[in-house]
């Protein structure tokens, strides 16, 4: 393209569609450098545009809230995940792998509890646990006992059960007719309960049962709640006693009771002896029960371990009923629920007298005559039992006698039997070292003088070795055995 055709170079941007404005503050296409150095020096750069203050504001505004939303995503999209890592955790299977049984003592705060149930590899992790227990608001909720937790079980089920309270309940058994010592004496024993008695509680105040309860609760606790069952009994059945008995207060009722209750274990009886009870108590004649004497004599241990002897029937005491008239007292022992509804409702006889039949039960009498009678029988029954316990003693004294003498006779046989032994292994083994000594005084003689005879002729050396080995043969050798 010739240049005296005069191209326009400052319209030629604009035919391309190229802003003219490149021409403000800096060489433009249009103009024609007018010198080589004019060529190399460098261009302007444009100038930014001019932004107002108010929208510079805006703009920073802008940028903030972005960012600020941005985060605000971020940490919710974080807490999300945590949320759903902490509710998997809190559902997922324990690390137990079998059954064990935990013990929350009472007054233990929920960070004891936490780190017992990590110690005892129940949960996984302590701080999770306190965390779900704080969330749910159930920290002053969780309940001291002792409990089997299943093996495998999820925070959440160990919550669960320490929030139901479904505790391990242990029981104790305390049967009908037992003094209140030797009630205390079977709460002492028991290594569960908890606390020191330091009172024995009155005679026939606590009600004779099985019990249950959690491990570590206090004695105390437990006798307050036999009291209450024996209270709540007894009002219970009280207004429905038998009209006109000569029993007047529920002390009264429990004291007879708790004589009926010593005097026999079988139950369809403890009506008829009730009964017995009530007519001497009407006639006035003294009761004559043996039990009484017995505490009278030993109190709360319950137990004399022997007969009476006469001297302590005609002993005054105030539990004598063979020597006071009427009840004694307090009750003899702690009578159960039988025993007072028998003395509530007792079985109407004519009886007056019982004595032992000789088979755990009794035999009744309406007449001193007939109770005379049955007496004498029991005596007899008493001296053939007497005897037959004799002699059954006897026959295990001697049985006793011939198994130790057996016994003494054996060990004597067997030592006999090991010394013979002993003496025979000792005299082969002598012969075997008497033998293996001649053996070699033989060779050693022989050497011995074959080499004395050795310059000698050959005549005599054979000559002497013959004599030498004939008086060897003449030596007698043991004979093994």
């Amino acid at each position: 393209m010739s240049v005296n055709k005069g191209f326009d170079w400052d319209n030629s941007g604009a035919n391309n569609g190229r802003s003219t404005t490149r021409k403000q503050g800096r060489r433009g296409y249009g103009t024609m450098p007018r010198s080589p150095a004019e060529t190399l020096e460098p261009m302007r750069a444009t100038e930014p545009p001019v932004i107002s203050r108010k929208k510079r504001e805006y703009h920073q505004t802008l940028v903030f809230m972005s960012g600020t939303l941005t985060t605000l995503v971020l940490i919710f999209i974080g807490l999300a995940a945590s949320f759903a890592l902490a509710k998997y955790m809190f559902d997922k299977p324990g690390p137990l792998p079998h059954s064990d049984i935990i013990a929350i003592p009472k007054g233990e705060g929920l960070s004891a509890i936490s780190n017992r149930l990590e110690r005892k590899n129940i949960i996984i992790d302590k701080r999770l646990f306190k965390a779900a227990v704080m969330y749910f608001g159930v920290q002053n909720k969780l309940k001291a006992g002792e409990y089997e937790i299943p093996k495998q079980s999820s925070m959440r089920e160990v919550i669960d059960r320490l929030l139901e309270g479904k505790s391990i309940l242990h029981s104790l058994s305390f049967p009908e007719g037992m003094t209140s010592q030797q009630l205390v004496d079977r709460m002492n024993a028991n290594t569960i309960l908890t606390g020191e008695i330091t009172e024995i509680p009155a005679e026939g105040s606590m009600l004779p049962d099985t019990y249950r309860f959690t491990r570590g609760m206090d004695r105390t606790e437990l006798i307050k709640r036999m009291q209450a069952a024996q209270d709540k009994f007894i009002d219970k059945i009280w207004n429905d006693r038998q009209a006109d008995l000569p029993i007047k207060t529920k002390s009264e009722a429990l004291t007879l009771a708790s004589i009926v209750e010593k005097e026999t274990g079988i139950a369809g009886e403890r009506p008829h002896i009730a009964g017995v009870f009530m007519n001497r108590l009407n006639q006035g004649i003294r009761l004559q029960s043996d039990p009484t004497i017995i505490y009278g004599l030993v109190g709360g241990v319950g137990k004399l371990g022997r007969g009476l002897f006469r001297s302590e029937i005609d002993k005054h005491t105030p539990y004598n009923t063979y020597q006071i008239d009427g009840l004694p007292p307090t009750p003899i022992a702690n009578p159960g629920r039988a025993a007072i509804q028998a003395v509530l409702k007792p079985k109407t006889t004519d009886d007056i007298y019982f004595v032992a039949d000789g088979t755990g039960g009794h035999i009744f009498a309406k007449t001193l005559k007939q109770h005379q009678s049955n007496v004498r029988n029991w005596r007899q029954i008493e001296k053939q039992r007497k005897k037959e316990a004799e002699k059954k003693k006897r026959d295990e004294q001697e049985a006793k006698k011939h198994d130790a003498d057996s016994k003494s006779t054996n060990k004597k046989n067997d030592k006999s039997s090991l010394n013979n032994q002993d003496q025979k292994t000792s005299k082969i083994s002598s012969n075997e070292n008497i033998f293996e000594k001649l053996e070699e005084n033989k060779e050693e003689t022989v050497s011995f003088n074959l080499n004395k005879t050795e310059n000698k002729s050959e005549s005599d050396s054979q000559s002497t070795n013959s004599a030498i080995i004939a008086n060897l043969k003449n030596i007698p050798l043991p004979q093994k055995k």
